[in-house]
């Protein structure tokens, strides 16, 4: 496997494109807010969406389409979540009928997705104004104007693509994604679409894309809050010409190597990329009974406020880390685990069999100054291991958010 150019239009048979329309009127002239992928040829889909019993419109939407498993493309935009506001199923069935009519497709060939402030009425007129021009800048180089127009809060666009073998035949996946703030474990405001020339049925489809977001961007903590809005769709439409995965055979091994590895790729972009983010935090917690206790130690370390905050003073106190994990409900004897904090400067182990060490305040301090810093957890009792991906709790971000709406 190998990363290449091209993002959602990697894979062969896709195009994308990304344009202003208007949908938040005081945004910048220049921010994309409306964006477009279609496929050549009917593919398997597959999604996963928020946990949060506050879903957006465009989460049932997206769920009623794809039912039956097929689709031919996916309609978002940014600058408005269409969620908790009036008219807003029949909005996102409008998105849908609006893709439909400037492409030739059926509404239901359409996922949905929406991302911005809750509450609000869209303007749906502007995004029936856009759709057009949308679908004629539909092109095999508009990845990158995707993955900008579904930008909210972050500051960089996240894109990815793969090539890898399978059976010969050379497979691709690309992806796009957005997510910067009220994202948490069960996913947040986190957008992902994928796409991928592989052939594969959907239920395959379904298990792969079920399989690897809960190792991956469901291990994502940015500040706590899970967004109704949140959505993953993954598209195949079979151009590579690889025999068709019907089992879990060595290809979908393969093929679920590859989405994990563009799912975690994008996950620590979406979690380095956190709103008023100074630095990647990652925990790596290892040598547990079991890897679902490991994830929820390292779930708990990245989300605590405390450690957060530790993290963008570049202060190691590595007591924060250890009292996160004693109140994460996961199994673990205490007296057996071994903290240390490393990064590019180095590592340095900070607490021993739970007892604090004397180590150097200044080279610790080096250490987590670096834009990625790792805290690793050794529970020193099992064989499993998990991480969890989250960022520092800044100042800009309290402010960033102390005014989101207005």
């Amino acid at each position: 496997m190998k990363e290449i150019q091209g993002g959602v239009c990697a894979a062969k048979g896709f195009r994308a494109s990304g344009i202003r329309c208007g949908v938040q009127a005081d945004a910048s002239p220049d921010k994309l807010d409306l964006a477009l992928i279609l496929s050549e040829r009917e593919c398997a889909a597959a999604a996963v969406y928020t946990l949060n019993r506050v879903k957006a419109a465009s989460i049932y939407v997206s769920m009623d389409h794809l039912e039956n498993g097929v689709a031919w493309g996916i309609v978002a935009n940014s600058g408005n979540a269409n969620a908790c506001c009036p008219m807003s199923h029949e909005n996102a069935e409008a998105m849908c009928s609006f893709a439909a009519k400037a492409t030739g497709r059926e509404p239901e060939d359409f996922a949905v997705a929406s991302s911005g402030v809750i509450g609000q009425t869209i303007n749906i007129q502007a995004i029936q104004t856009g759709m057009p021009k949308a679908a004629a800048a539909l092109s095999g180089a508009g990845s990158s104007d995707a993955a900008h127009a579904i930008m909210t809060t972050d500051t960089v666009p996240k894109e990815i693509a793969v090539s890898f073998t399978l059976g010969g035949k050379e497979v691709r996946m690309g992806a796009i994604a957005k997510g910067s703030g009220m994202i948490h474990p069960n996913m947040g405001t986190l957008l992902a679409f994928i796409t991928t020339d592989c052939a594969i049925t959907t239920g395959m489809l379904e298990d792969a894309i079920r399989e690897v977001s809960a190792k991956t961007f469901n291990r994502v903590t940015i500040d706590g809050d899970t967004s109704p809005s949140d959505t993953a769709v993954v598209l195949a439409n079979g151009m590579a010409g690889n025999e068709q995965i019907e089992w879990k055979d060595e290809d979908y091994n393969t093929f679920k190597e590859a989405l994990a590895y563009v799912c975690r790729r994008l996950s620590r972009a979406i979690a380095g990329d956190g709103e008023g983010a100074g630095r990647l935090v990652t925990c790596q917690v290892s040598s547990a009974r079991s890897e679902e206790s490991a994830e929820r130690l390292a779930k708990s370390v990245v989300a605590s406020s405390l450690v957060k905050a530790s993290m963008f003073g570049a202060d190691a106190n590595w007591g924060r880390v250890l009292v996160a994990m004693g109140y994460s409900k996961a199994p673990f004897r205490p007296e057996h685990v071994d903290i240390s904090f490393e990064s590019e400067a180095g590592s340095i182990l900070v607490c021993e069999q739970g007892d604090g060490l004397a180590f150097d305040e200044e080279l610790a301090k080096k250490i987590l100054l670096e834009k990625e810093v790792v805290i690793a957890v050794n529970l020193n009792e099992g064989e499993d291991e998990a991480e969890c991906w989250g960022c520092d709790l800044t100042s800009e971000y309290v402010r960033f958010n102390g005014d989101y709406r207005t």
